[in-house]
């Protein structure tokens, strides 16, 4: 059965067709959407990263104050790229944090932190507004509350609904912007290809792929290409 949160939310998603979102009408939403799915808490944030070091800008959130500080704006960054955080149409998979074991995306000591802050479980979704490439954290105390089958239409209309949203995001998430040639760039780099078989592809000469790489790099503040393609595959920008 449906909620009052979750009926008032796709409700207004289809009245807000064509203008903008303001930042009172973006919560309501994510309170609906985090409702509708089972969770208890979300988070939206975007990620900056510097030199390879990812660092969480959070935009939105009904997590506390005190959950955010402690768990630090490194860890959020690594949780939003973590291997389990699913890209639009792709299966949405959960860290429990009672029981993950350490890996490159959280400590066995912050996962029993955010535990016990009352995030057992965490889904970690990617999203996609226009250039800019957000995430948003759906979390439960009691792992199993959140129903993974309904993320996917959830992420959809989130992805939707930011796109409406260009006055609340242009103050709060950096617009990395490459252009289309650059990420193409490091798409076909990131595929195996070298410099002469993407020239080839693009259309383009040699030395114009390299230009479009070395803009990227500059853009992701990497220090090479391999930085620089990593970041973007993080970033969800490729």
């Amino acid at each position: 059965m449906r909620t009052a949160a979750l009926r008032g939310a796709e409700d207004g998603l289809a009245s807000r067709a064509g203008r903008a979102l303001g930042r009172g009408e973006l919560t309501a939403y994510l309170m609906g959407l985090a409702e509708s799915v089972g969770a208890d808490a979300y988070l939206l944030l975007t990620v900056t990263y510097i030199h390879g070091r990812g660092e969480a800008r959070v935009i939105a959130s009904d997590w506390s104050f005190d959950a955010i500080d402690l768990a630090g704006r490194a860890l959020l960054a690594r949780l939003a790229s973590a291997s389990f955080a699913a890209a639009p149409g792709s299966k949405a998979t959960s860290l429990v944090c009672a029981h993950a074991p350490s890996s490159e995306s959280v400590s066995g000591e912050e996962a029993r932190f955010l535990d016990a802050s009352g995030h057992g479980e965490i889904f970690a979704l990617k999203l996609h507004a226009g250039r800019r490439r957000l995430f948003l954290l759906l979390s439960s105390e009691t792992p199993g509350s959140i129903e993974p089958e309904r993320l996917g239409r959830a992420q959809m209309e989130c992805c939707y609904m930011l796109s409406e949203a260009d006055a609340v995001l242009a103050t709060a998430v950096p617009d990395i912007a490459l252009a289309d040639r650059e990420r193409e760039c490091l798409l076909w780099v990131c595929e195996g290809k070298t410099t002469d078989e993407v020239a080839v592809i693009l259309g383009v000469s040699a030395n114009t792929v390299n230009n479009y790489i070395t803009a990227a790099i500059h853009k992701l503040s990497a220090s090479n290409r391999a930085m620089a393609i990593a970041t973007a595959i993080r970033g969800g920008i490729i």
